[in-house]
């Protein structure tokens, strides 16, 4: 499934979106890239030698421009075995006090137009009996995240959709593959002010690191791997931990990241 045949990868351009694509390319997959930046993606293209690379330059929070990704994955002529939902983006702050336009294309990227391509992806390759669809969420959807609630909030839904979904697929042929990274060095947190300064050293994973984990997962047919073992740790307790003690873990936790 990852040696050979196409993979249509977004959030193409940098992070772990562009660390699937040289990793895929270095299997032998074909390359649909989706990004909003073309430079990136040419730039990227021109990295990527001895595959095909298609560039396809889309903002995902845009309708008409989700559309022409979606027609993509459906075009019965250029079949794609692999999709990679990797774009997104969050913000930092008290809820009430952000610009509501940004929150509102947090989750048009984030899980809007990750059910639209999945959507879109799991038709023909159900048809097929063939293919995957890997979604990149975040352990940070594992509880309510005071300071990124709606970035946390996001996380939780690709979770619990890619977890139902994968459940339905069983027998199909066809492989959904939920991805929960940690703190991953991405430039992610940069634009967030995710205070990535207060994060100790050890804690973080490189993009490569995160790639490689998830696509042994997926080799293994797994539908959820969490990368990293400090990030499998702090997921179980998570789960585990009752709701007042983690509020109360969280509220010191990210009042000494702001």
């Amino acid at each position: 499934m990852t040696h050979g045949g196409t993979a249509l990868v977004t959030g193409a351009s940098s992070g772990i979106g562009r660390a699937f694509a040289v990793a895929l390319a270095g299997r032998g997959m074909d390359l649909v890239v989706v990004a909003r930046r073309h430079d990136k993606l040419e730039e990227l293209a021109r990295e990527l030698a001895g595959v095909r690379v298609e560039v396809l330059v889309a903002d995902l929070a845009v309708d008409e421009q989700l559309a022409e990704v979606e027609a993509r994955l459906t075009d019965p002529a250029r079949p794609v075995d692999l999709v990679v939902n990797s774009a997104g983006f969050g913000t930092a702050g008290k809820f009430h006090e952000l610009p509501v336009g940004r929150e509102d294309e947090m989750v048009r990227v984030n899980v809007q137009a990750l059910v639209r391509l999945t959507r879109a992806a799991l038709g023909p390759m159900v048809a097929r009996g063939g293919g995957a669809v890997v979604n990149v969420s975040s352990v940070s959807g594992e509880q309510p995240l005071p300071g990124w609630s709606t970035y946390a909030a996001t996380k939780a839904f690709v979770t619990t959709f890619s977890r139902g979904v994968a459940a339905e697929l069983r027998g199909t042929g066809v492989q959904v593959l939920n991805v929960l990274p940690g703190f991953t060095r991405t430039g992610f947190q940069d634009h967030g002010n995710f205070g990535q300064h207060s994060i100790p050293g050890p804690v973080w994973m490189t993009p490569e690191q995160v790639v490689r984990i998830s696509l042994k997962a997926l080799d293994r047919g797994r539908a959820e791997v969490v990368t990293g073992a400090q990030n499998r740790l702090t997921a179980v307790m998570t789960r585990l931990s009752p709701w007042p003690l983690t509020r109360l873990v969280l509220r010191l936790a990210t009042s000494r990241m702001r």
